[in-house]
């Protein structure tokens, strides 16, 4: 690469350094793009994604009649983030927050559909809340899908970056694992690091060979760093894991990213004098099950539940309002740690499944990946469960599927890590909510939640099932799910200003050294603050990406 001179070094070829090289590809910079996996890695943990996009007060929601406002979004997400630090760690991420709602009220969509993305029409509620209006929860539905999911959303970002490779303007290193960022006089010059041995021919996501065989050194005006998160590096996390919040860390984890997302370059950047925010904030998730088909170690897939699946503890106790399926991530979570056990289960019933279980995951949803209508079509609206979820019934080790309590328990118990479940304990509490059903009203606050989502047309439609008794056999069979908890991702990291610069421990910006995406906690070390709206990482990923991107093409 000698003869290449490079303006900008950017470390990481996920989907936040694919923006911020596009933007400076735009601008007709010279970008060199390093990264330590391979090129079939290209737009790393995005490309897995589902693809949701959090839009605000779209065309899509109106359609769908929903009102959405600014006002609104800031208010879910103000009372989402908790931001308690503002005299110090928060004092960026509140500002990325702020200005995060305005992008995606007024810009993110019409920036998205200009370079060839779309969303499905249909807009998904996620995390419905703890409860308040003033608390954690999106007060109305506010996801949107990617049509084509995760490797649409890099696709529309790493084409025009190849262009810029095929122009001379952009040079990739793949198989370059960076492991210092030089400083000159106090500024961000370059970076020095190890060459691995070639693994081109692993496929995507596939663990690949940490095999020194070279070293370089690369320098520039400046870097900006794009690695991820911690999300593989369980160690790490059990390190930050916050306790005294949430409970003691889970001895079973299982890893929703690949094994290259390790966090080494928050370690790297902190060393070169980059401060680093908020390292006890992180996303991880309670419905984790065990891929039957793993690409990576600890390959895990989260289920994105509807709202109708009874939710046990590992005791076989019921979850208290209002930690029921899809309502408030990190709140369920405690709830679950402070049994002493790191896994819950799920009760419900094939008619629950068909309707209401989605998988994480773009290689999980085949049909909407593959922008095949017809095969969308047929998958959604056939008999049964969409297919790769009725594979994981059939195949996946967290399942058990029984025509009888009894036969359910037993199958439970099997699998359990921790107490086994009586029976009749079990039947009590399934029994006490099924009588409910017999009025169109109800004191239980589950029944409650599902007729309020079921006022989302969307949710009527196509993802909430209609209320029913789990125990009449005309529903099943009874299925029962063990979950886990499934990392994914990191909410702090290295704290940043609105144009995506690093901030040094002294509160003044690092010269010549950007952030952006998940190791930039998606915006100033951490714009979700404590919990996520979610829709949120991919649209973090692009707005500091493209913030750094501008911010250095203006340069």
């Amino acid at each position: 690469m000698s003869e290449f001179e490079p303006e900008v070094i950017v470390v990481g070829a996920g989907l936040a350094g694919l923006v911020a090289t596009h933007e400076l590809v735009k601008a007709g910079k010279r970008v060199l793009v390093l990264d330590q996996e391979n090129r079939n890695n290209l737009g790393g943990q995005a490309f897995w994604s589902l693809g949701g996009l959090f839009f605000v007060n779209s065309p899509e929601q109106r359609r769908m009649g929903i009102k959405d406002s600014p006002e609104l979004a800031l208010q879910d997400w103000l009372g989402s983030a908790g931001f308690d630090r503002l005299d110090d760690e928060d004092v960026w991420g509140r500002r990325w927050a702020e200005a995060y709602v305005r992008f995606a009220t007024d810009t993110k969509r019409d920036y998205l559909r200009e370079l060839g993305l779309k969303v499905l029409p249909f807009v998904g509620w996620a995390e419905r809340g703890s409860g308040s209006a003033t608390g954690h929860g999106n007060s109305v539905p506010r996801f949107h899908l990617t049509w084509g999911t995760g490797p649409e959303v890099v696709r529309v970002f790493a084409e025009p970056v190849l262009r810029g490779e095929a122009a001379g303007l952009v040079r990739f290193g793949f198989r370059h694992q960076v492991d210092e960022l030089i400083v000159e006089d106090g500024r961000a010059v370059g970076v020095r690091g190890s060459l691995l041995a070639a693994d081109d021919a692993l496929e995507r996501g596939v663990a690949s060979s940490r095999e020194v065989v070279g070293d370089f050194e690369h320098r520039a005006a400046a870097v900006v760093v794009t690695s991820g998160g911690i999300g593989h590096n369980h160690e790490l996390i059990r390190k930050n894991w916050p306790t005294e919040r949430l409970g003691a860390a889970p001895q079973h984890l299982i890893s929703g990213v690949p094994a290259h997302v390790d966090g080494r370059m928050l370690g790297i950047s902190e060393q070169a004098g980059a401060r680093i925010v908020n390292r006890d904030r992180m996303w991880a998730y309670t419905e984790g099950i065990h891929n039957w088909d793993p690409i990576w170690p600890d390959h895990a897939i989260r289920i994105i539940p509807g709202p109708s699946s009874l939710w046990f503890d590992a005791n076989g106790d019921r979850l208290a309002s209002p930690n029921f399926p899809g309502f408030d991530t990190l709140g369920t979570m405690k709830e679950i740690l402070a049994t002493g056990h790191d896994y819950s289960w799920f009760v419900l019933t094939q008619k629950i499944i068909e309707k209401e279980f989605a998988l994480s995951g773009s290689e999980q949803n085949p049909d909407i990946t593959s922008k095949d209508l017809k095969f969308m079509l047929k998958s959604r609206l056939a008999k049964g469960a969409p297919g790769p979820v009725e594979r994981f019934k059939e195949h996946g080790e967290d399942f058990v599927v029984a025509d009888s309590l009894e036969e359910l328990v037993e199958g439970m118990n099997k699998i359990a890590r921790g107490p086994q479940l009586d029976v009749e304990h079990l039947r009590r509490q399934i029994t006490a909510r099924d009588r409910e059903l017999d009025n169109e009203f109800s004191k239980d606050i589950q029944l409650m939640a599902i007729a309020n989502a079921r006022r989302s047309r969307t949710d009527k439609l196509i993802r909430v099932a209609s209320p029913h008794r789990i125990l009449d056999a005309e529903n099943g069979p009874l299925i029962a799910v063990r979950l886990n908890i499934l990392t994914r991702k990191t909410l702090g990291g290295l704290e940043t200003n609105l144009d995506s610069q690093v901030m040094r421990a002294d509160g003044t910006p690092f010269p010549g050294l950007y952030a952006a995406g998940e190791v930039a906690g998606f915006g100033g070390g951490g714009v979700h603050g404590y919990n996520a709206l979610e829709g949120t990482f991919l649209g973090g990923c692009i707005f500091s990406g493209r913030a750094a991107g501008l911010a250095l093409a203006r340069g």
